[in-house]
């Protein structure tokens, strides 16, 4: 996939997933990007872990794995960096 493509499914993939994971994101369309990006690598492997084609281009398919795929990386990172409530003892 050329990078113009992973930037574009990147940003959607992002948003998408952004919209439906609430709560606070990690800094506007450059978080969304680098969600969307890391989510179309994560959720190229994942499919192609399953024996489907992972992102292959600028096309719906390619659209849903990394939304997929950022659905699993923000799922992560607000499980990881999530605020916690203090315990008062």
């Amino acid at each position: 996939m050329s990078i113009l493509a992973l930037i574009i499914v990147g940003i959607i993939a992002g948003w998408l997933a952004r919209m439906v994971i609430p709560g606070e994101g990690p800094g506007g369309l450059l978080g969304d990007l680098v969600i969307g990006v890391v989510g179309a690598v994560v959720g190229g492997w994942i499919f192609n872990a399953l024996g489907h084609h992972g992102a292959t281009g600028l096309n719906i398919g390619s659209i849903i794995v990394a939304f997929v795929g950022a659905l699993v990386v923000l799922w992560l990172a607000r499980l990881f960096t999530g605020r916690r409530t203090a315990r008062l003892a």
